[in-house]
């Protein structure tokens, strides 16, 4: 394990000299050029496909959740678990993980420069910080059920939704630690603890989720306990590793409270980190959330939700390999080798792109079956098989976002950048020409999804500029300022 993370971090090798090696100049560097190819791209696969797994084992958890509750009599307790499971993702978790997403900047450089301490110290920054921040989350979620029916919500779905809510707060802490620990691990190319941890709690989660929900009375709560308890098992899973494995051993220091001085550096970075990820996510939440003031809501509100739920899992593999992407680029910007970094984005759209063309081909020729796999009823099918061609063109443009620029603005450390696109991309864009076709022209759902698609347009376009126009150089300089600039502090902390 330790000898593929060293390997996983070396930078890449220069191509050989002709006169070493004989034969013409082209075809030595055509040769050469295809070798270091192939060899980054053994390391994105090295860190992305396990990745994908991760996600997807972790975005299993609640799904399954769900899909227990669903088997309860009545309507209310899926409508309730739903609801909830919604305002968890938008107002806690994915706060948590865009905040968290900061370390893949922070301990990414810091390895690759080899200052191993310093990804422990930012490590223990990031718990720290998303603690504090779980504390007025969790009490947004205990009033969650007054805020519901002051917004109009049905009383009684509103009281669900904050009773399944309260019951997933101990599982927002166990996020705030798993989501910094993740990415202490994946800094290190150390992904295959994630793997097993992330499978192994999917596998727990499923019959302890059965037994609390059917054979303990308490019903869909249980799900919630189920998914609180989960997490913390995880979090033991990962811990244990970090604590006990001689992988993380250069990596792991004590947590000294002078360790936590440089609160305000990692909030620097987190703040807008979040704000970049979270513009994006919520954007589509409130597409959902107009569309139930359409004519016909039940209709227009499931098509959107099927293919929102369709984009989330076919996301997950440009969100695996921006994951690998993001972790090279500062492993390589840290070592002061922008070269290594440049290739590593080249390769990642190589693969962004290709995966993107079946994956939309694939859903264009099965486009009837996507939404039989939904729903039974004809109505629903025709209309989810009508929208398959805008969903194919947010497949495309969300893996050109999660599979290359956004990994590049956390390996770069540009998030603010991000943040600012996103913003106006879908703020002040997307959603108001959604609004415009939805509403105004009465385009409907489709009309709501077309005004995304032009925010996302507009998103890939701002930060493909930004991409193509970086000084790689200047970005190995920063970098490497970033993560010296504050050493001497640090090494006094450790003594």
């Amino acid at each position: 394990m330790a000898a593929a993370r060293e390997e996983a971090a070396a930078p890449l090798l220069l191509p050989p000299s002709p006169l070493q090696a004989g034969g013409s100049d082209d075809d030595e560097k055509e040769e050469s050029c295809g070798r270091q190819w192939a060899r980054e791209a053994g390391r994105l696969g090295y860190l992305a496909l396990p990745m994908v797994v991760v996600s997807l084992s972790q975005y299993a958890v609640q799904v399954s959740s769900n899909m227990m509750v669903g088997h309860l009599p009545g309507v209310l307790p899926l409508s309730s678990a739903a609801i909830a499971t919604s305002l968890a993702n938008v107002s806690g978790f994915s706060l948590l993980y865009g905040m968290a997403s900061a370390l893949e900047t922070l301990c990414g450089q810091a390895y690759g420069a080899k200052q191993y301490r310093k990804v422990g110290a930012d490590t223990y920054r990031a718990v720290v910080t998303l603690l504090f921040v779980c504390i007025p989350l969790s009490l947004l979620w205990v009033f969650m059920d007054k805020i519901l029916v002051l917004i109009g919500q049905d009383p009684m779905i509103s009281h669900g939704a904050g009773r399944y809510l309260i019951w997933l707060i101990p599982g927002l802490f166990a996020s705030a630690v798993i989501q910094p620990v993740t990415k202490f691990l994946q800094s290190q190319s150390l992904i295959y603890p994630l793997l097993l941890s992330s499978v192994a709690t999917m596998a727990i989660h499923v019959p302890l989720c059965y037994v609390m929900v059917f054979k303990t009375g308490l019903g869909y709560t249980g799900a919630a306990l189920a998914v609180s308890i989960s997490f913390w098992l995880n979090v033991a899973m990962l811990v244990g590793y970090v604590m006990f494995s001689s992988s993380c051993k250069e990596t792991r220091t004590p947590p000294t409270i002078e360790a936590f001085k440089g609160v305000d550096v990692f909030l620097r970075l987190a703040l807008p980190t979040a704000l970049m990820i979270c513009l994006e996510w919520w954007s589509f939440e409130l597409l959902i959330l107009a569309s139930g003031l359409l004519p016909n809501p039940q209709l227009q509100t499931s098509v959107l939700s099927i293919c929102l739920t369709s984009v989330t899992v076919f996301s997950t593999l440009p969100f695996g390999v921006g994951a690998a992407e993001s972790t090279r680029i500062a492993n390589e910007l840290g070592a002061e080798n922008p070269g290594g970094a440049r290739k590593a984005v080249r390769v990642a759209m190589t693969i962004t792109v290709t995966g993107a063309v079946i994956v939309g081909g694939a859903l264009l020729v099965g486009r009837r079956l996507l939404g039989r796999a939904y729903s039974n009823e004809e109505e629903v099918i025709s209309f989810v098989s009508d929208m398959v061609p805008l969903v194919c063109i947010t497949v495309a443009t969300d893996a050109l976002q999660q599979g290359v620029l956004a990994g590049v603005a956390r390996g770069c450390g540009w998030q603010h950048l991000g943040a600012y696109v996103n913003l106006g991309s879908f703020y002040l864009l997307g959603i108001p020409v959604a609004i415009l076709l939805g509403f105004v022209l009465r385009m409907g759902a489709r009309g709501l999804w077309l005004g995304i698609v032009c925010g996302s347009l507009m998103q890939i376009a701002l930060m493909g500029a930004i991409t193509f126009f970086i000084d790689w150089p200047k970005m190995a300089e920063d970098a490497r300022e970033r993560v010296f600039n504050e050493k001497q502090a640090e090494h006094g902390s450790m003594l």
